[in-house]
């Protein structure tokens, strides 16, 4: 099976330069590069390494299900037969392309292998034979024993840290919503249409990615414009509120209320 790897980039540059060096090659690496500049960076890190697309930000923020969308259709055009998604901080394990590639001949199915988040880098950065010993598993999400593939996984679940789909299944649950922009929502409302188009959702032991370090917000303050429009977005969709952790944490803070005139989170 023709897999290609799919991957956004809006900086972060030395994580990209990572998951490069940690794919096989000739692999089919489709970078979508978000923002004025941001393409040409790629290729001169990249070199002719990987297939670089550009797409313009947008006011309200990164057009990230465009950018996905952009990434697949590429991929798909060029022969790719598996989708293989990455967010830009993962670095894959040598298993992950052929964990997919089982899995995705099973059956038709949404794809998530399990994550591990990496401390700090050292200077040298990380060693590659020691990364799954280095990592964590996340602890809200399944980590099936790594000969495994568990089905029937609840689709609230599913995340765009790293997942997989064929072509098919691709064209069958019809890609991320785009009027999501910005941070958060588009990838809760895409297992729901996964959901919708009767698409299970199955957890890939085996197929490991390691999340490399980077600062972050808990909960994410500076995504708060993001967040409360697009979980509105999601709410109109699909008639209940996504990220009620990070609601009920503006909540908590006074950034953010529930208004039940209107049944709407609005900022304060």
């Amino acid at each position: 099976m023709r897999a290609a790897v799919i991957t956004i980039v809006a900086g972060r540059h030395d994580h990209l330069a990572r998951q490069r060096a940690a794919l096989a090659r000739p692999q089919h690496h489709v970078v979508v590069a978000i923002g004025d500049g941001e393409a040409e960076h790629c290729r001169r890190l990249l070199g002719d390494t990987s297939d670089v697309i550009a797409i313009e930000t947008q006011p309200e923020g990164l057009p990230l299900a465009r950018a996905r969308n952009t990434g697949a259709q590429h991929a798909i055009h060029a022969g790719a037969e598996l989708l293989v998604f990455l967010d830009v901080d993962c670095i894959p394990s040598a298993a992950l392309l052929k964990r997919y590639a089982t899995a995705a001949g099973n059956t038709p199915a949404l794809l998530c292998g399990p994550v591990a988040y990496l401390p700090p880098a050292p200077p040298t950065g990380y060693p590659p034979a020691d990364l799954h010993a280095l990592a964590t598993p996340h602890p809200a999400r399944p980590v099936p024993p790594d000969d495994e593939i568990h089905h029937g996984g609840d689709h609230a679940l599913f995340w765009t840290l790293s997942f997989a789909v064929t072509a098919t299944t691709w064209r069958r649950i019809g890609g991320f919503c785009e009027d999501y922009v910005g941070y958060g929502g588009e990838d809760t409302d895409y297992g729901q249409l996964a959901a919708r188009a009767g698409v299970d959702l199955s957890w890939v032991g085996g197929a490991w990615a390691y999340h490399q370090y980077h600062a972050t917000e808990t909960p994410p303050v500076h995504h708060l414009a993001d967040i409360l429009r697009n979980a509105a977005l999601f709410h109109q969709r699909w008639g209940w509120w996504p990220m009620t952790g990070w609601l009920a944490a503006f909540a908590e803070r006074g950034l953010a209320r529930h208004d039940p005139a209107t049944d709407r989170w609005v900022a304060v």
